[in-house]
């Protein structure tokens, strides 16, 4: 019986997935663009695996300045898991082989939402715990400040 419902929930869980392929037109904060497609849609993509600074946030704006510099104007692949309950896409999205996701974890202008991180391959969640752990250690980004202020207890308090 468990093992069925294990099968259920993969299943609906991936029931939404899929993948897109466009260009990157808008960069609203460090971690939600706006691809339009190939196939000539707009999709309002989160990138999962992440949590920003939002924009009022110290380093908000650096955060979506490094995301910009990274992948506007340039041709990108989305990998979708599911929608967010705003309607975005969450997914991984790559631009020329690099994962964004992961550039800004390295860059210290993003935290490893390690909330969702059952989302992710294995392969994925050590990379990029190993890159929020570099990050820190060098005091790049966000980690320049003395205790850094994740946006999930920021948008709780606003």
């Amino acid at each position: 019986m468990t093992g069925i419902l294990l099968v259920l929930h993969l299943a609906a869980a991936g029931a939404d997935a899929r993948s897109f392929r466009g260009e990157v037109v808008d960069v609203h904060d460090g971690d939600t663009l706006t691809l339009a497609t190939d196939a000539g849609q707009r999709l309002r993509i989160r990138l999962s695996g992440i949590d920003a600074p939002e924009l009022d946030q110290p380093h908000g704006e650096a955060a979506r300045r490094r995301l910009a510099d990274l992948a506007l104007e340039r041709a990108a692949l989305a990998r979708c898991i599911r929608r967010d309950r705003h309607g975005r896409w969450l997914c991984r999205v790559t631009v020329a082989g690099e994962d964004l996701g992961l550039s800004l974890l390295q860059s210290g202008y993003a935290w490893w939402f390690r909330r969702y991180a059952h989302e992710q391959p294995e392969a994925t969640r050590s990379r990029y715990a190993a890159a929020e752990a570099e990050a820190t250690r060098a005091r790049r980004g966000l980690w320049q400040d003395a205790v850094p202020r994740p946006p999930w207890l920021w948008r709780r308090e606003h």
